[in-house]
């Protein structure tokens, strides 16, 4: 059996004449939390889509829980949990009405129905509103009753695309804290996400995309460690003063990227001796980001 839980070779989707995934290269390790990072409109939701065969590759080959893609989709799909960007909870009903509509349309036995879902409502924290109807809910309390209908089978893979999209920083807090307990269970999980915290607080690896393509894939240290360095320079003034830092780094063979009104030179630490006034930081994944896909920050 493979160690796989989700292997893509080659794999492109177009619409028309725009080729949103490009000849993708993905591997996800069972029990591990991997972690798609871009910008919009980078591919990321299209690859979801392609994974639960709401899309049909135009080539490559893709395979999940060792069942090939599309032919095999619907034995994939039994041991899949996904969450998708929007939601479409049923707001007609409870809470608990709408996981025990799932558990039936995942066949889980009658006589396991209710301990499914009594474990998707104590792990998503909402016992306490089995009773309340969807559409009383906040924002927090619905993405997390998304997760839990994802999960009242048990599946052995779970998709979460953009899961905190749209939520304030408490509740994206609420939720990394659901992730991290399933992770603990060793759930398997593929996440789409362009929040770079997120990213670097869930996921043991990390592909970044940019416009369709995998432009790196590492731990959030190792893409640090390779793309930015140590430590970054921080440099600020007038444009021209900018350029100036830019083109002084260049002839160092030092990366830079610029961000409103300063410059950031990467991997200051071996540039032998180059040292304009300005402030220093450690890299993080913010720098790797915006200077391999070229966009700014959402």
């Amino acid at each position: 059996m493979s160690d796989l839980a989700i292997r893509l070779r080659g794999v492109v989707k177009r619409y028309g004449p725009i080729t949103a995934v490009d000849g993708l290269d993905l591997d996800v390790p069972l029990g591990t939390c991997v972690g798609l990072l871009g910008p919009n409109g980078a591919g990321k939701s299209t690859t979801m889509r392609l994974l639960t065969a709401q899309a049909i590759a135009d080539e490559g080959e893709l395979e999940l829980l060792g069942f090939r893609l599309p032919e095999e989709s619907k034995q994939a799909r039994a041991q899949l949990g996904v969450t998708p960007q929007l939601d479409n909870l049923d707001v007609t009903l409870t809470v608990e009405q709408n996981l025990l509509v799932f558990a039936y349309l995942y066949r889980i036995g009658r006589g396991e129905r209710r301990d499914a879902v009594e474990r998707a409502l104590e792990l998503a924290k909402l016992v306490d509103r089995r009773d309340s109807r969807v559409d009383k809910l906040s924002g927090g309390m619905r993405r997390r009753l998304l997760i839990a209908r994802a999960l009242v089978h048990r599946p052995r893979l779970v998709l979460l695309d953009e899961p905190t999209v749209g939520l304030d920083p408490q509740v994206r807090q609420e939720l990394w804290a659901l992730v991290d307990a399933l992770r603990s269970e060793g759930t398997t999980i593929l996440m789409s996400t362009h929040y770079i915290e997120e990213a670097q607080r869930l996921a043991d690896t990390v592909l970044i995309m940019s416009h369709g393509k995998a432009v790196a894939a590492g731990t959030p240290a190792e893409l640090v460690r390779e793309h930015a360095g140590d430590e970054v320079l921080e440099v600020y003034g007038p444009p021209s003063r900018l350029a100036e830092v830019e083109a002084e780094a260049a002839g160092e063979g030092l990366r830079t990227r610029r961000t409103g009104t300063s410059v950031s030179v990467l991997g200051v630490e071996s540039g032998n001796g180059f040292a304009p006034e300005g402030e220093r930081r450690p890299a993080n994944l913010e720098d790797v980001f915006v200077l391999l896909t070229g966009e700014e920050i959402a």
